[in-house]
C-alpha cells in the first residue's frame, strides 16, 4: 500500500470542510484539505453572519433541519475544546401583525416538532421585556433562547488548527482542475500543476461544488448563488440588541436581521438576491436603503451613521432548497457535500459526524487513535485581559504591550502568532487577529501589518497581498527599513483547558 497516498481528501476548507477533517482527524487516517484560495475560510464562510440557528426555521423532514438541530448542541464542547468566540444569546423572531403571529405559530410548532429546547411563543409584554429597543408596534413573536453567536472565521481557523495538530495535512492554493481515478486511487491535479493522490474524495466545495463534482464524473447538477448583502456597524451602537433579531420569514428568505456580533459590533442584513456570476461581491446603495429601511422598523434606533463597512457573500442553493449530502452514484469513492446554505455553519459539525458515517458506509476504515488531542492552545487576547494581567503578559513578551490596532487593542504578539500559523495576507490576519476590523477599517494599522508580515516570513513588503493572488496593496520596490525590531523566538504553549 502506497504511503504517500491520501485515504481522505476533502475539497474546500469552508466551516464544512473544516469540520469534517477535525472529525476524521481523531482516527488513523492520512487527511489532505485542499483549497484554491490563499488561506482557509477565504471562500462563502468568510461572509457568514456568524448565527447558530436554534433549529424552528426547517421541518424535521429536511436533512438541514435534523443536522441542524445536531449541530447547535455541539457547539458548547467545541468551544470549550477549541476556544472561539461564541455565545448563547438566543433568537427573537418579531411579528408586527396578528397575521404574522399565525406564522410566529407554525414555527413554534415546528420547533416543538424538531425538539428545539426552551422555545416559546411571547406576547408583546414579554417580547419588550427580552429586547425593550424592538419597535413598541410589535404584537408578539417567538423567543428561542439556545441560539447564539460565532465568529466563523476563528471557527474555521480552529478546526483546521486541531485537524493540523492530529496529524491532517492543509494544501493552500491548490485549485483542482481535473482528476483521474485507476486501481481505487484519484490522481488530483491543480491549477499549478501539484498532483497528490487520495483513495475517497469529498466535495465540500461550496459555490464551486458543481464544478468539482463534474471534474471527477459526479451527479449533474448547477449551484445558484444567492447573493447577501450585510453592514457592519461599529461597537457601542445604539441599536445593538440582546439577541438575533428576526422578521417573521418570507418563503425565499428568513428576512433582513439585526445581528450582535460575538466581538460586540453589530451588522444588519443580509439580502437575498440570485445573481449569475460567483464571484460578485459588490454592494449597492439602493439595498442599502432596503436594508435598513426594514432593520429601522424593528429597531427605530439603528443609525446609518454607524456604519463602519458593508460586505456581501453568497449562499451556495440548489433545487430543493435542501442540503445534498450523499454517496455519489457516478463516481467511486466520492461524497458530495452540496447546496449547504443556511443553517451551514451551525449544522456543520453534525455534518462532519455525518460524513464520517458515509465513509464508513464506502468502505473506508476508521480505527480511533489512541493519541487523539482534542484540545488546542487558548491564545491570549489583549483586548479582554485586565490591566494586571495584561502587565504580567508584557513581562512575559514585551510585544504585547506593543498595539498595532488601536481601533481592536491587537497587539503585535498576537499578529506574530498568527503569522506563524500561516497567515500571511492582511485578511488572513485581520480575521484571526481582527486587526482591521474596527472603525478606521486598517486605515492606521494595515502597513504595520504588512511590515510585519514581512519582517516574519523575509518577504519583500511589496509582495504582502490582501488575500493572495493578484492583491498587492503596493507598487514598486520599497525599501527596507533599518533597525526593524526582531521578534522574540516563539515560547512553547501549555495547553490551556477552559
Amino acid at each position: 500500500m502506497k504511503k504517500d497516498v491520501f485515504d481522505v481528501a476533502i475539497i474546500g476548507a469552508g466551516a464544512v470542510g473544516a469540520s469534517i477533517l477535525r472529525r476524521l482527524s481523531a482516527y488513523d487516517l492520512k487527511l489532505a484539505l485542499l483549497e484554491k484560495c490563499t488561506d482557509v475560510c477565504f471562500g462563502v464562510s468568510k461572509a457568514n453572519s456568524g448565527i447558530i440557528h436554534a433549529g424552528f426555521h426547517h421541518p424535521v423532514t429536511s436533512l438541514k433541519a435534523r443536522l441542524e438541530i445536531r449541530g447547535n448542541l455541539m457547539f458548547d464542547q467545541l468551544q470549550h475544546e477549541l476556544g472561539f468566540p461564541f455565545k448563547r444569546v438566543g433568537i427573537i423572531v418579531a411579528a408586527f401583525s396578528y397575521e404574522e403571529m399565525k406564522t410566529v405559530e407554525q414555527l413554534y410548532e415546528q420547533g416543538v416538532a424538531n425538539g428545539v429546547p426552551l422555545i416559546e411563543v411571547c406576547g408583546r409584554e414579554r417580547l419588550l421585556m427580552l429586547e425593550p429597543k424592538l419597535n413598541p408596534d410589535t404584537v408578539g413573536g417567538l423567543y428561542a433562547p439556545t441560539g447564539g453567536i460565532i465568529e466563523p472565521y476563528r471557527y474555521v481557523f480552529a478546526l483546521v488548527e486541531s485537524a493540523k495538530q492530529n496529524g491532517a495535512e492543509v494544501k493552500t492554493d491548490f485549485e483542482v482542475v481535473s482528476a483521474k481515478h485507476n486501481d481505487n486511487v484519484y490522481t488530483i491535479t491543480s491549477s499549478r500543476k501539484e498532483k497528490i493522490q487520495a483513495r475517497h474524495v469529498i466535495n465540500s466545495a461550496g459555490l464551486f461544488a458543481d464544478e468539482v463534482s463534474a471534474i471527477f464524473g459526479g451527479e449533474v447538477f448547477t449551484i445558484t448563488p444567492r447573493k447577501g448583502e450585510e453592514y457592519l456597524l461599529e461597537r457601542n451602537a445604539a441599536g445593538f440588541p440582546n439577541h438575533v433579531i428576526f422578521p417573521v420569514p418570507s418563503r425565499v428568505s428568513k428576512g433582513i436581521l439585526v445581528i450582535p456580533t460575538v466581538e460586540g459590533t453589530m451588522m444588519v442584513g443580509p439580502t437575498a438576491i440570485e445573481v449569475n456570476d460567483k464571484d460578485d461581491s459588490e454592494t449597492s446603495s439602493d439595498n442599502l436603503d432596503k436594508v435598513f429601511a426594514q432593520a429601522m422598523y424593528m429597531i427605530p434606533v439603528i443609525s446609518k451613521r454607524e456604519i463602519i463597512t458593508s460586505f456581501a457573500g453568497s449562499r451556495a442553493t440548489m433545487p430543493g432548497n435542501d442540503f445534498y449530502i450523499g454517496i455519489s452514484k457516478s463516481a467511486p469513492h466520492f461524497i458530495q457535500v452540496a447546496g449547504i446554505q443556511s443553517p451551514g455553519l451551525t449544522a456543520s459539525p453534525a455534518i462532519g459526524e455525518y460524513v464520517k458515517d458515509l465513509l464508513k458506509q464506502d468502505g473506508l476504515r476508521l480505527t480511533e487513535k489512541t493519541d487523539y488531542e482534542p484540545f488546542i492552545p487558548h491564545e491570549t487576547c489583549v483586548r479582554e485581559l485586565s490591566p494586571a494581567a495584561l502587565d504580567e503578559k508584557v513581562k512575559e513578551d514585551p510585544l504585547y504591550g506593543h498595539m498595532v490596532c488601536r481601533c481592536e487593542s491587537v497587539s503585535e504578539a498576537e499578529i506574530v502568532e498568527a503569522i506563524r500559523k500561516g497567515h500571511t495576507t492582511l485578511d488572513g490576519i485581520k480575521f484571526y487577529t481582527r486587526a482591521g476590523m474596527g472603525r478606521c477599517q486598517g486605515g492606521f494599522c494595515s502597513y504595520r501589518v504588512m511590515k510585519i508580515i514581512a519582517r516574519e516570513t523575509g518577504r519583500p513588503i511589496e509582495e504582502i497581498t490582501k488575500r493572495g493572488g493578484g492583491s498587492r496593496l503596493l507598487l514598486g520596490k520599497i525599501p527596507v527599513e533599518s533597525g526593524a525590531r526582531p521578534s522574540p523566538k516563539p515560547k512553547k504553549k501549555s495547553v490551556k483547558y477552559a
